[in-house]
């Protein structure tokens, strides 16, 4: 999955952390809901804004740079 359009990084907003574009919400934010037992349906509710792909690019992005991290 291309998560170019679902993820932006901007200085001054989260301190340049990855966030899901046209949002305040990180890529780590949703990983750690995720990790602490909310559901990708409970995520949905929460943040109405957010789609099924926003997910998903949220899990492309988090391979893509353990791929990056594993082959430096």
């Amino acid at each position: 999955m291309n998560f170019d359009h679902y993820i932006s990084i901007t200085p001054g907003i989260r301190n340049g952390k990855p966030c899901l574009a046209g949002t305040r919400i990180t890529v780590y934010d949703v990983l750690d809901y995720l990790a602490g037992g909310m559901t990708e349906p409970e995520l949905l509710e929460e943040f109405p804004t957010l789609r099924a792909e926003h997910i998903r690019a949220v899990f492309a992005f988090a391979a893509a740079r353990d791929r990056r991290l594993a082959a430096a």
